[in-house]
């Protein structure tokens, strides 16, 4: 699986434009054949921050992701943001859940008894 964030940090003028844009993505890109998951996400203390994240099932589909049109619309923001876009691509080789969690509290249970 492989993860995609960009991280944008927005004109304060031009925050309306950038999120309508960025909401007109969504639909269309978790349609996107190899597409698991799209959102947007904004930062808690900095309203004109947004991150993007989405996950792939493969680097192909990511690739033909990045190839798209609605990508090039993504980077065509460029102009509407107060610093470049930053862009960090995650290859993921095991996902575990909360079972993990469970597991690794209970070896503390033993470990140190309440």
């Amino acid at each position: 699986m492989n993860v995609i964030r960009t991280i944008m940090n927005v004109l304060p003028e031009k925050q309306k434009e950038v999120l309508q844009t960025l909401i007109s993505m969504v639909g269309p890109t978790e349609n996107e054949k190899g597409c698991l998951s799209f959102g947007i996400y904004g930062d808690i203390e900095d309203e004109n921050t947004f991150n993007l994240i989405s996950e792939w099932e493969s680097r192909p589909h990511l690739n033909r992701h990045m190839r798209s049109e609605r990508f090039s619309v993504l980077l065509g923001t460029k102009s509407l943001l107060s610093e470049p876009m930053k862009v960090q691509i995650f290859t993921v080789s095991n996902i575990e859940g909360m079972e993990a969690v469970d597991t690794i509290r209970k070896k503390m249970k033993r470990i140190f008894p309440a």
